[in-house]
């Protein structure tokens, strides 16, 4: 792709972004969103591949339902309430379809079929992008309408989100649809705690955008779309290799890691708001993706592919990590001794 026109493309990234987290009005909402959605679509098909292609279409044609649904929810609460403000969503009906609208934008479930299709049709700094860039204007407009949503179709689609995530990613060989459940499974986390506590809804995509963004980089870097290429890759760069395991595993949320603040954290909110039961049944849910990063982790760094004949190893490069992904990897790994630094701001 040319570079004045990626440039163009990341700029109006970063426009529409900036748009919508900066607007008080429905209207310029709708109008990042749309700039967004319109600047992503060149770098999802930039590869003129026939699956590109189709993941193009299948990504304009949700988001733009989506943004349809936002728009009328919005003009149906300015109908009955006389409000454009996004924090004035009172009626009980524009809620329903706000939220209906944004977990279209997300990919929660029910909403969800699109996602694992794009991005595996997407290349792998695009799904970066895709996983995390892109969920944040979507996730802002969601914590300033927090206080109006319904909490129990939230906690529905939350724990749906949780159980579908994970079930889904159990039998996938390809490593992007497995990123893809795995952003389907936490954002499950993400909705569960939004009306209790925005603060940790945001909390947690910071973080869960940190280990994604370290996971992508590292597969970018070795050229892995497949689990069968992931087993030769630690002959490539084998310490980087390692260090992907120990961001899997802190992706899935193991104690020592960061990935087990968010969980902590949120499981300690909804038992303070006397939601046990949903705390364990989402803990217990987050078991299944636990096996699908620690098959992600065992292929990274302990298996060689079982093969008849010799298998070609790849070359060892020599090649320097970029500095982007060992910060990124020591800190989606090092984070939790901060946690009492946190907390009390949440």
């Amino acid at each position: 792709m040319n570079p004045q026109a990626k440039l163009i493309f990341i700029s109006s990234l970063l426009l529409g972004t900036t748009i919508v987290i900066s607007s008080n009005h429905w209207i310029t909402a709708w109008a990042g969103l749309e700039i967004n959605t319109l600047a992503i679509l060149p770098l999802i098909s930039k590869s003129h591949h026939p699956r590109a292609i189709e993941a193009a279409t299948k990504y304009f044609l949700t988001q733009a339902t989506a943004s349809a649904l936002l728009l009328f929810s919005s003009m149906t609460n300015a109908w009955h309430t006389g409000q454009w403000d996004i924090t004035q969503m009172t009626h009980p009906t524009s809620c329903l379809i706000l939220t209906s609208a944004l977990a279209m934008k997300l990919g929660l479930v029910p909403f969800h079929f699109w996602f694992p299709e794009v991005l595996q049709g997407s290349p792998l700094i695009t799904g970066l992008l895709l996983s995390t860039a892109m969920k944040l204007p979507p996730i802002t407009l969601l914590y300033m309408t927090a206080q109006s949503l319904n909490p129990t179709v939230l906690t529905g689609m939350a724990i749906l989100s949780a159980a579908l995530g994970g079930w889904m990613g159990l039998n996938q060989t390809q490593v992007r649809k497995i990123l893809a459940f795995s952003s389907i499974s936490h954002l499950g986390w993400m909705a569960i705690v939004l009306v209790y506590n925005p603060k940790l809804t945001l909390l947690n995509f910071y973080l869960y955008t940190l280990m994604t963004a370290a996971i992508f980089l590292t597969l970018n870097s070795t050229n892995t779309t497949k689990l069968s290429t992931l087993m030769t890759s630690w002959t490539k760069a084998p310490a980087l290799s390692a260090m992907l395991m120990l961001t899997l595993l802190s992706l899935a949320g193991l104690p020592p890691l960061t990935g087990f603040l968010p969980k902590w954290l949120i499981i300690q909110e909804l038992t303070k708001q006397e939601m046990t039961p949903t705390a364990t049944i989402i803990a217990l849910l987050s078991l299944l993706g636990l096996f699908f990063y620690l098959r992600l982790a065992y292929c990274a760094t302990i298996t060689l592919p079982p093969h008849s004949t010799n298998h070609m190893k790849q070359w060892h490069t020599n090649k320097p990590i970029p500095s982007s992904i060992a910060i990124l990897t020591v800190l989606s790994t090092t984070l939790l001794p901060l946690s009492p630094m946190i907390s009390p701001t949440i």
